[in-house]
């Protein structure tokens, strides 16, 4: 690739994330264009630009109001940017307070939601980041006790065992199970977590994944596809999640006692 064809997808790339950031496609170029120049009139704007000039005068009115330039009222009149700094402290507030903005309405709309039925709240994730993340999150809400289960030791991340390990250093009780001797024996050392195998009373599911249990109110159950991609159900503070909780744990799928 040529340095010319570095510098336009460069370009391309920063056009893209100014317009991610609220500006049209001829806001960001006319910005840009100006940071290149210093200062300039419409006239000198077009020429590093792809702006016709006839609008130049329109977006530069409209980056003033933004803040993001300033007008010279000369003959003809001249624009200079905002420093990168200043330009990136004023879009980031702009950002924040359509943030504000956007999530509060939220906010209002799920108080006012109201209904006779309900509806129990079962998700779907895929991807093994993303179950990974969810893992996470479930285990660093449980404030009584968790049971984490599996038979592949690669899902047993470095977060995932320090979750466990800090949640287990703040009193929560913390059991791990699995028929695997090398993810028991991860946690073997940990006077903390307990550590219980399985009775081999059938042969491993080998598309079984993991199992989250905590506080008797959240549970999560992955399963492993043969290419290895990994999907779960997930349910946190539902009558299912309990319910599915007790069952397994009253089933031969896992026994704690």
């Amino acid at each position: 690739m040529t340095d010319d064809e570095d510098e336009n997808e460069s370009e391309g790339e920063a056009l893209a994330a100014f317009e991610r950031l609220g500006l049209t496609t001829y806001e960001a170029k006319v910005f840009i264009g100006l940071h290149r120049i210093g200062s300039g009139t419409a006239r000198d704007v077009s020429q590093v630009v792809d702006v016709p000039r006839s609008q130049v005068y329109g977006v530069a009115e409209r980056l003033e109001e933004r803040g993001l330039l300033e007008v010279q009222q000369s003959n003809p009149i001249r624009y200079r940017p905002v420093s990168t700094d200043e330009a990136r402290e004023l879009l980031r507030d702009r950002f924040e307070r359509e943030q504000d903005r956007a999530f509060e309405y939220v906010e209002t709309v799920k108080r006012e939601s109201t209904g006779e039925e309900t509806q129990e709240d079962i998700w779907t994730v895929r991807g093994r980041d993303q179950v990974d993340d969810r893992t996470v999150d479930i285990l660093s809400q449980a404030d009584e006790r968790i049971v984490f289960g599996t038979r592949l030791p690669e899902l047993v991340t470095d977060t995932i065992e320090r979750t466990l390990t800090e949640r287990a250093a703040a009193g929560v009780t913390v059991v791990v199970v699995s028929r695997t001797p090398a993810v028991r024996d991860r946690f073997a050392d940990l006077d903390v977590v307990t550590v219980e195998n399985l009775p081999a009373q059938r042969t491993d599911d080998q598309r079984s994944g993991r199992i989250v249990i905590a506080d008797d109110d959240s549970i999560l159950l992955s399963v492993v596809g043969n290419e290895g991609s990994e999907t779960a159900i997930w349910s946190s503070g539902s009558l299912f999640a309990s319910v599915l909780i007790q069952l397994l744990e009253a089933s031969d799928e896992l026994q704690l006692e």
